[in-house]
């Protein structure tokens, strides 16, 4: 399920995205990347859309996910 980013508190979608990007460990190749700026990056690609905050009812658990590997129909 596609949680809407929008009807979340900030400070909700912002431990969330913290949580995703501390989780990943995302390698941003040669240059250096602090957690707040990934986690603006996270943020604005959840805002445009190019990102979806997704409910696993199965496992019970919040992850994000690329929109185009997400499958909608």
């Amino acid at each position: 399920m596609i949680i809407p980013v929008d009807e979340l508190e900030t400070d909700t979608l912002l431990n969330i995205i913290e949580a995703f990007v501390l989780r990943e460990g995302t390698d941003y190749g040669s240059e250096e990347v602090s957690l707040k700026e990934k986690i603006q990056q996270v943020h604005q690609q959840l805002k445009s859309g190019d990102a979806l905050l997704v409910y696993s009812e199965l496992h019970e658990s919040v992850n994000i996910v690329p929109a185009s590997q997400f499958n909608t129909d």
